[in-house]
């Protein structure tokens, strides 16, 4: 692996969300890239507008923030709201609106940051320890539980935010407050210290990140001892008996096959261990980690890029255990999945990393929030069997699982996880390395990225992706000599062609490549073919052989009761896979058949087939993308739909 060396952004404005100090490409900051029109664009306003106030509002009304005010004058007691990892939501906030200042400037979104890290300044101790739930009057002990505690998981939520902060503004009070904390964590669990570890990973990635932001080796140095006290049985399964690999703390990471146990925290430990390898130059962690990613995203993730299949730990089952209808797929997996992907694709340029988040952020973090930002799906499945009633705007949400979005839920960490992920989705779409510009993600923007040596590729993209496969590549600011303008094939996208100079030439999925000298004004073109496609499941997934899903482009598309025949039941529903499905302006019409039972006797549900289809007349069946499924109202609705083959 190439490597070149990256130095941390002096200007505050080019922030990254990710920084390694060793990488094969190198991220672009947000003031390299910046969205026009357009689908993405659309969601980072929502976030923006809606949705980092929302979140602030209901953490208000719960009583989360003003835990700190409570700790700060001491006032605490038995009777603290919120779970014990609340002051993480406060953390992520502080993330998303600091990334969002250095994206947008928007002085709101700065003064917001202020006035909360004003009062969870207050709340820190003298020693540098920050927690709301433990060691003080009242509350329990420091330290007392490491395996559903999150004491060291909320600071490492904390740590991230001060990233963001330094990384678009500069040191400030909530970067101070995070020093504090994090000398406080090496000091407390440093070598010749309490040897413990937290059960739920996110410290290794804030400390990581932290260390790199402000030149600190101390940080990342604590980050490895946790990561390789991994996976020795330290933390007691009798806290939570769902078995040592529900912490990922069965297996060490360097010797681990697959991703376990509960999602998320797997996924935030694969991130930590994709950054400890890139500043360590570790090729055995990084090794582990990419054969990790292989098995589990060929074996153990959805077709919507969702990971995690069982409700009863929030993570990932065996391998092909993949029903439709009790898919978790956390939508913070959905976030973690990108976070690990990235770092991968960082360290290798291997594009097959990005296919996934392209695919992870159009089925998942897409899907989750509503149109206007004000209400979120926890769980993802891809069956609804019954219809949802609406929810109540004013009332936290008790359950994770749900046909419709809720606006606040009693565990509500993923509206500020996928906040934090919007103010920044424009900083995953490209990338410097390889000798030139690579173009991940494809929505309108205007790129100016610096090559290095004092070269600058300027472009402007234009694209009505994904309703559209055609990507204009502009060439606004060209540098001296050869430059390499790279573009990403999707891997389902068979028949791409790429239009530059005249010439027009197939290309397949990977990379398409033009390197050469550039003229101002010239452009690129690349055809993307999205025209509707059946997809058909490997047949060891049980849960939905028989079945095909219908995509187009990246977006997966799904079936809702709304849109059937009056009298016609969607569990009735046959699918015909020998009529192509044909798109009709963003909608996806398939033949269909519905209508009696294939089997004889309606009082048991088995015995001898009767014949082929449903029985009924043939009738076009609307088709939606699933990620604005349930936008119209309570809704049954499938991704996989059986299919009569003959």
């Amino acid at each position: 692996m190439t490597v070149h060396e990256t130095a941390v952004p002096t200007d505050p404005t080019g922030g990254r969300p990710v920084v390694p100090s060793r990488s094969r490409h190198r991220p672009l900051g947000l003031g390299e890239i910046s969205l026009g029109p357009g689908f993405w664009r659309e969601r980072q306003e929502a976030n923006a507008s809606a949705t980092l106030q929302h979140c602030e509002d209901w953490m208000e009304r719960l009583g989360w923030l003003a835990n700190f005010d409570r700790v700060a004058e001491g006032t605490t007691g038995p009777d603290r709201p919120g779970w014990c990892f609340s002051d993480s939501e406060v953390y992520k906030l502080l993330e998303a609106l600091s990334w969002e200042y250095g994206r947008s400037g928007r002085p709101e979104a700065d003064e917001a940051v202020r006035r909360i890290t004003e009062r969870v300044g207050r709340a820190q101790d003298g020693d540098g320890y920050l927690n709301t739930c433990y060691g003080h009057a009242g509350r329990p002990p420091r330290y007392g539980d490491f395996e559903t505690g999150h004491e060291l998981y909320c600071t490492g939520h904390l740590l991230q935010a001060a990233v963001a902060r330094v990384r678009t503004t500069g040191p400030d009070a909530l970067v101070e407050i995070a020093r504090r904390a994090a000398d406080h964590v090496c000091d407390t669990f440093g070598a010749g210290g309490t040897e413990a570890l937290c059960g739920h990973p996110e410290i290794e990635v804030g400390l990581v990140e932290l260390g790199r932001a402000l030149g600190e080796e101390r940080y990342v140095e604590q980050a490895r001892l946790f990561l390789d006290r991994r996976g020795h049985g330290t933390l007691r399964e009798d806290r939570v008996p769902l078995g040592g690999a529900y912490f990922q703390d069965d297996v060490p990471v360097r010797a681990a096959h697959a991703w376990r146990g509960h999602a998320v925290r797997a996924l935030y430990l694969s991130a930590a261990a994709v950054d400890l390898a890139a500043e360590r130059e570790d090729r055995e962690l990084l090794t582990a980690v990419e054969r990790q990613w292989e098995h589990s995203v060929a074996r153990r993730t959805y077709l919507t890029g969702g990971m995690g299949s069982r409700h009863q730990d929030e993570g990932f089952g065996e391998d092909w255990e993949l029903p439709a209808d009790r898919a978790y797929c956390e939508s913070c997996a959905g976030v973690a999945s990108v976070m690990v992907s990235w770092r991968l694709y960082l360290s290798t340029g291997d594009v097959r990393y990005a296919d996934l988040m392209e695919r992870t952020f159009f089925n998942v973090v897409a899907t989750a929030p509503s149109a206007d930002g004000r209400a979120f799906f926890y769980a993802n499945p891809l069956h609804q069997r019954v219809t949802a009633g609406a929810p109540d705007p004013g009332t936290v949400s008790p359950r994770a699982e749900g046909g419709v979005r809720a606006p606040w839920f009693d565990v509500s960490c993923c509206p500020t996880n996928l906040a934090r992920t919007f103010a920044t989705w424009h900083a995953y779409a490209a990338s410097v390395g390889d000798g030139g510009l690579t173009l991940l993600q494809y929505a309108t923007a205007r790129i100016t990225a610096d090559l290095g040596g004092g070269r600058v590729l300027g472009v402007e993209v234009e694209t009505d992706y994904p309703g559209d496969g055609l990507v204009t590549v502009r060439v606004t600011d060209p540098p001296p000599g050869a430059a390499a303008l790279r573009l990403r094939v999707p891997s389902w996208a068979r028949g791409a062609v790429l239009e530059e100079g005249g010439r027009r030439r197939p290309v397949p999925p990977g990379v398409a490549v033009v390197e050469r000298e550039f003229s101002g004004g010239e452009e690129v073109r690349l055809r993307l073919p999205v025209q509707p496609r059946f997809t058909w499941p490997d047949h060891r997934v049980d849960a939905v052989r028989g079945c095909a899903a219908v995509e187009r482009g990246p977006l997966v598309y799904c079936a809702e009761s709304i849109d059937l025949p009056a009298g016609v039941d969607l569990d009735d529903v046959l699918v015909d896979p020998s009529a192509a499905p044909v798109d009709r302006g963003g909608r996806v019409l398939v033949r269909a058949t519905a209508g009696p039972s294939r089997t004889v006797g309606r009082d048991w549900p088995y015995g001898e087939a009767t014949g082929r289809g449903g029985g009924g007349d043939p009738f076009d069946l609307t088709l939606s993308p699933y990620h604005q499924w349930a936008e119209r109202g309570p809704t049954t609705m499938r991704v996989w739909l059986p299919a009569d083959r003959g």
